[in-house]
């Protein structure tokens, strides 16, 4: 076999190899990898590249886990600490793009929906089961110094700045900047329009919140909402006691309570507005933003009271005196003791 020929069979060779060697990089790079339909992938802070792919096998997320490490390695992500975050892995998707995603944290981010709670403390326990960072840091960048100084709020208003809804935040969102957003967030609920709104009522934003609160513990009607709203902002006006119930549950403590006694009403707290004049020094529920909206447009009547219909259907009877108050008073609690309602 003469020179030439040797040496087109080993040129040969090289190509074959060559077209061999493209085609498999090709295939590891390009070819499906994740079998998983969708795989919600959380890496938690300080986590290392054998931590994720420890997930991954454990998971059974990977069509061919030693095609995934080739391309970690050819895309330098397989050294030390990787970064963070929630990444929805999604069938079909290939090596490059997972590790580029990975690489890259390039996030995705959770819905994160917030209503129903009470306090900042349980506010800071629904964060806690939704993102990475825990309950205390979050409940610590809500209520330091600095927070408050820098939203004018004290620790009683420090849940004025969060509007129930859902929001999309990163799952590995900082404390500090989770208050920041929603500040942010209430910022745009608090528009031209309801701040207008309140100004007319001579009410700050924290106090129109506060009395959503109550309005929102006194009525489960939506639709009789901004009757409730202006019967307390009546007795604002002429300098009555709220005289509400929510209230007095709330100074109590004791959430169970389905009636408040006489005994009740003389429960030594600013919160009690039985003994207390004006609004109680900050919220006592979040409200939604139908109960914000209902303090904010409150009917305007003359009514000073109301009291609970007879029934479950959440209905009220209102009234102008006193004297039309008490009997409705006495049909409600006449309904209560044939109901045995404690």
């Amino acid at each position: 076999m003469s020179f030439f020929t040797r040496y087109r069979y080993v040129a040969l060779a090289v190509v074959l190899t060559m077209f061999a060697l493209s085609g498999y990089v090709y295939y590891i790079l390009f070819s499906a990898n994740v079998t998983r339909k969708e795989f919600d992938l959380r890496i938690p802070a300080g986590f290392s590249y054998a931590d994720v792919k420890k997930i991954l096998a454990d998971s059974n997320v990977l069509i061919n886990p030693y095609t995934f490490e080739q391309v970690a390695s050819l895309m330098n992500y397989n050294q030390g600490e990787v970064p963070g975050g929630r990444y929805l892995l999604k069938q079909g998707m290939s090596n490059r793009v997972l590790v580029s995603k990975l690489r890259a944290a390039s996030q995705d981010a959770i819905d994160l929906t917030f209503n129903n709670v009470r306090n900042v403390e349980e506010l800071a326990g629904v964060f806690d089961k939704s993102l990475e960072a825990d309950s205390l840091s979050i409940l610590d960048a809500m209520l330091q110094d600095s927070t408050l100084q820098k939203y004018s709020l004290a620790k009683e208003t420090a849940m004025t700045i969060f509007i129930p809804n859902t929001y999309h935040v990163f799952w590995n969102i900082k404390p500090y900047k989770l208050v920041r957003r929603m500040a942010q967030e209430a910022d745009k609920f608090w528009n031209t329009e309801r701040l207008a709104k309140a100004k007319k009522w001579q009410l700050t934003k924290e106090q129109v919140y506060t009395l959503a609160s109550i309005v929102e513990k006194e009525s489960n009607n939506k639709s009789e909402r901004p009757t409730v709203a202006g019967v307390y902002l009546n007795r604002l006006r002429i300098g009555e006691k709220l005289r509400a119930d929510p209230t007095v549950v709330f100074a109590v403590g004791d959430f169970t309570l389905r009636r408040v006694l006489f005994e009740h009403l003389f429960f030594d707290s600013p919160y009690n507005t039985y003994m207390y004049e004006g609004l109680p020094p900050g919220p006592i529920f979040m409200p939604s933003t139908n109960s914000i909206d209902a303090v904010l447009n409150a009917e305007q009547h003359e009514y000073i009271f109301f009291c609970a219909k007879p029934g479950y259907n959440s209905e009220h009877a209102f009234a102008k005196t006193a004297e039309q108050h008490q009997r409705n008073a006495s049909i409600y609690h006449d309904w209560l003791e044939k109901e045995g309602i404690r």
